[in-house]
């Protein structure tokens, strides 16, 4: 029986899963990753060590089920976007890939924006310090060595095909997050290119996400017992295959996304870019569809942080705030540990507990994360709204999924249903194997892409929903509030 791969670069970890031809699952490993902070708004990592990460969660699949692995037909990547990956001439990275959390590039942002206004609508969002392009100025003005050895510009994910099958390949959904990509046409953007410096020559060559982008090399195949046709579809970045993943390829398909990051993602069958929304208008992984997104910088990762602090395991945590919860936290939390992105564009933005006291419990901290993430997403829906996308429900996925008061407070916040499904936080990696059996069989999408099965479906509860606004409208206050002292700080930290 025929089997497909998904590996998943993420941030906090490679995720790996193998499907059959039915799509259930026959295995699954995951590899932790690390973070390295070495100054204030820097994040960073080293290509290799996802690449390592990749082939330890191989070893586990082929320990786990050898005769599966060996009847791999196509392995589809998925992963986190933006990253800058800078390769020499003979493709070794040049220094550690700087990840999309990375907020280093905020003036070279600006100033992108600044000269080149008219590129916004056409890369399909003002530029932003956590897009690969602001990234490129930000080297060529610190690190003018490291700038003038770069051969080839690639994203995380594109690093492990490079690895798998010695080609230097994208795809579009990936490609549209750098901000080097004409969303409409679905090709490289000469012009905006040479805004930073680069050429056509530094960048992969492009494909769709369900199509070939190789075959994987002899050595590997040796290495995991793969057969040596094994083809590498062009795959996803982490939101488009987790809409694969989830079936959202439909025109008005939505979902949440709560992994490390959160993403609002809604499909469109048309390039529709909102840039005065600071909303995301980018390819989607299949030809011939874009999506709209809200991206936060602060998504489940606010949730592990938390619990890292309180030095606390994450399932008990959860377990005694679902116990005590009966009402919105008296405490906000303001979750801009990374800065934020929609709607706010800004970096140095932190995080906040506002309104402590003495009997304030662990319980009162971790709800007051759970509504915080959530009051994000109610800003990342008005900016949908704004942008002419109006949502009356939603799926969520991501490892934030997993927790059902997490998703009863979503959808009290947002105001619309959310749907929790079988298997949600596997989705992006889930969706990359979606993308590798179609680039295999040539199916039609509509055919493989299918929804979960629905585990059930959250409503409103309309005394929460009521109780929730004044808190909504007290969080936004408090970001506003405190903008200046978070610029200010900033300042002194130059």
């Amino acid at each position: 029986m025929p089997h497909y791969l998904g590996i998943d670069v993420g941030t906090s970890a490679v995720k790996t899963i193998l499907v059959n031809e039915r799509q259930a699952t026959i295995a699954e490993a995951d590899i932790g990753l690390q973070i390295s902070r070495p100054q204030d708004l820097w994040s960073e990592q080293d290509p290799e060590a996802w690449w390592q990460a990749v082939q330890k969660a191989l070893d586990q699949l082929l320990a786990k089920d050898a005769a599966a692995l060996t009847d791999v037909r196509g392995i589809g990547l998925s992963g986190q976007m933006h990253g800058a990956v800078l390769l020499d001439a003979a493709n070794r990275p040049l220094r550690p890939a700087i990840l999309w959390n990375d907020g280093r590039s905020f003036q070279e942002a600006q100033e992108l924006g600044t000269k080149h206004p008219g590129l916004s609508r056409t890369m399909g969002v003002i530029p932003m310090p956590g897009f690969t392009a602001p990234k490129l100025l930000w080297l060529a003005r610190h690190e003018p060595g490291t700038f003038s050895a770069i051969r080839k510009v690639l994203l995380p994910k594109d690093y492990i095909r490079l690895q798998l099958t010695g080609d230097i390949m994208s795809e579009m959904s990936d490609a549209a997050g750098t901000w080097w990509l004409d969303e409409a046409k679905r090709d490289w953007s000469d012009e905006a290119l040479a805004a930073t410096g680069l050429t056509r020559d530094h960048m992969a060559s492009l494909v769709e996400g369900s199509q070939a982008s190789g075959t994987v090399r002899a050595a590997i195949a040796r290495r995991w017992n793969l057969r040596s046709d094994v083809v590498v579809a062009g795959g996803a970045g982490d939101a488009a295959a987790g809409a694969v993943g989830l079936g959202a390829i439909q025109d008005g398909s939505v979902f949440v996304s709560l992994g490390t990051s959160g993403q609002l993602f809604v499909t469109t069958e048309i390039f529709s870019p909102a840039p005065e929304a600071l909303v995301h208008s980018f390819c989607h992984a299949l030809p011939g569809r874009w999506f709209q997104m809200a991206a936060m910088l602060n998504g489940a990762g606010s949730l592990a942080w938390a619990a890292n602090l309180l030095q606390r395991d994450i399932g008990e945590l959860l377990r005694d705030t679902e116990a005590a919860f009966c009402k919105p936290s008296d405490v906000l939390f303001l979750p801009y540990l990374a800065g934020e992105r929609t709607p706010h564009n800004n970096p140095h933005a932190r995080g906040v507990f506002f309104g402590l006291s003495p009997d304030t419990h662990q319980t009162d901290l971790v709800q007051a994360v759970l509504e915080g993430v959530a009051y994000s997403f109610a800003d990342a829906k008005q900016a949908l709204e704004q942008a002419g996308t109006p949502l009356a429900q939603a799926g969520i996925i991501g490892g934030g999924s997993r927790s059902r008061l997490w998703t009863r407070i979503f959808a009290s916040v947002l105001n619309v249903p959310i749907m929790r499904y079988a298997g949600s936080d596997k989705g992006p990696a889930f969706g990359a194997a979606r993308l590798a059996r179609l680039a295999v069989t040539g199916e039609a999408p509509e055919d493989v892409c299918t929804a979960p099965a629905i585990l059930e479906t959250i409503t409103p509860e309309p005394s929460l929903v009521e109780r929730y606004e004044p808190r909504i409208q007290a969080f936004r206050s408090l970001y506003q509030s405190l903008r200046p002292e978070f610029m200010r700080a900033a300042q002194e930290r130059i």
